[in-house]
């Protein structure tokens, strides 16, 4: 019996942005330079988001780190007063990505959570490579523990969440709370990679036409975590922790047709054999990075709501 086409699974219209991207024919970025693929992606990061709702306060500031590197982050606000706060982690394989790629996302949650968003910009491959996200990550979530208050943030409602890379880093920050005594809220994982070796059926289902190349995650992983025995640690790969046992409520946005579904299912029943509370969504026909292309794919203007209501949940605040 012939295998179904992978392609015939996608929503026509996001099948539409996928022929429109292939059209403009852009050097793949494994073949760029981790400057020139920051560059580029900068550029892009932005052409399929929503309009960015207007929010009470937006400030950036930094947050030493234990090497002493003041980390940049921007802090969303949609109202006055003390907030719970989602300290969130942008994608970008580790190497690329910024503040400034996910402003428009952090605003949207920020607004229809209505809770506080603090960006963190942590550093990038291959200047910084592993641990040094993770532990500036940490870092940042340990500073809103400790001086949130300053800022009007919460310090008892505190949530992390990521996407992709992102993903990856807030697991791995829900893991090290755990091991520190620190309540988090909730974790917000969007299509988080979870695996060390990125070996999962979908990989080679979704590994190419569908956003996220199989080289470029390649080209991410040799950028960051080049030795392939660290790319066993639980910081890098959650999935592979010995122990989820109190690990923080999770929520995940999963794109069907991403090289990185199966991995996110897989992070999700794991925790759910541990007994940690999961609340899963696959968002069905769109790829890898849909959540910044609301402006063109419905499911990511859902996914977006979606995220918000778990957010107000997890802070306790009315679902409306």
């Amino acid at each position: 019996m012939p295998h179904r086409n992978p392609r015939t699974l996608l929503t026509p219209t996001m099948h539409g942005v996928l022929e429109r991207m292939a059209r403009v024919g852009q050097v793949p970025m494994h073949a760029l330079t981790p400057q020139q693929a920051r560059e580029v992606y900068e550029v892009n990061a932005g052409v399929l988001d929503v309009p960015p709702p207007m929010l009470l306060r937006v400030e950036s500031f930094t947050v030493p780190t234990r090497d002493g590197f003041e980390l940049p982050v921007r802090l969303y606000a949609p109202v006055d007063g003390v907030l719970p706060v989602l300290v969130y982690f942008h994608g970008g394989g580790f190497a690329i990505g910024s503040i400034a790629t996910h402003d428009v996302l952090c605003r949207v949650l920020s607004h229809l959570a209505q809770c506080a968003v603090l960006s963190v910009g942590y550093r990038l491959a291959p200047e910084h490579r592993f641990p040094t996200a993770f532990e500036d990550a940490w870092d940042a979530v340990q500073g809103v523990a400790s001086h949130g208050l300053e800022k009007a943030l919460d310090a008892s409602r505190v949530a992390v969440g990521g996407d992709s890379a992102g993903g990856t880093l807030a697991a791995a920050c829900a893991l090290q709370a755990r091991d520190e005594g620190m309540a988090l809220k909730l974790q917000l994982l969007f299509y988080p990679g979870t695996t060390a070796h990125a070996d999962t059926p979908s990989h080679k289902t979704f590994g190419h036409g569908f956003v996220l190349e199989a080289a470029h995650i390649d080209y991410f992983f040799d950028l960051y975590i080049p030795d392939h025995q660290d790319r066993e640690n639980w910081r890098f790969a959650p999935l592979l922790a010995d122990d989820l046992d109190g690990v923080a409520p999770a929520w995940f946005g999963l794109a069907e047709c991403d090289p990185l579904v199966d991995e996110g299912v897989l992070y999700a029943d794991k925790l759910r054999a541990a007994g940690v509370t999961v609340d899963l969504e696959i968002y069905r026909g769109v790829t890898h990075e849909f959540i910044k292309m609301g402006r063109a794919i419905p499911e990511a203007r859902r996914a977006h709501l979606d995220a918000a209501r778990a957010l107000r949940l997890a802070f306790d605040r009315s679902a409306t």
